[in-house]
């Protein structure tokens, strides 16, 4: 989709620098996938200490 925006050019080479970014496109599309993962987490951690679950790590990564 293509899309004009007004975006703070220092700030953009800035994230473009850190994350190694070659295109403006890459850093906001990789901006915008860890929004959304940051977002999912936070999601989830309402749930810690609240699900019991019974699991074996030892017994998943195969470690009898």
């Amino acid at each position: 989709m293509r899309t004009t925006l007004d975006l703070p050019e220092k700030l953009l080479l800035e994230a473009m620098k850190v994350t190694q970014t070659n295109t403006k496109t890459g850093v906001i599309v990789r901006a915008l996938e860890e929004l959304v993962r940051k977002s999912k987490i936070s999601d989830l951690k309402k749930y810690k200490g609240k699900i019991d679950i019974d699991i074996n790590l030892d017994e998943i990564r195969d470690r009898h």
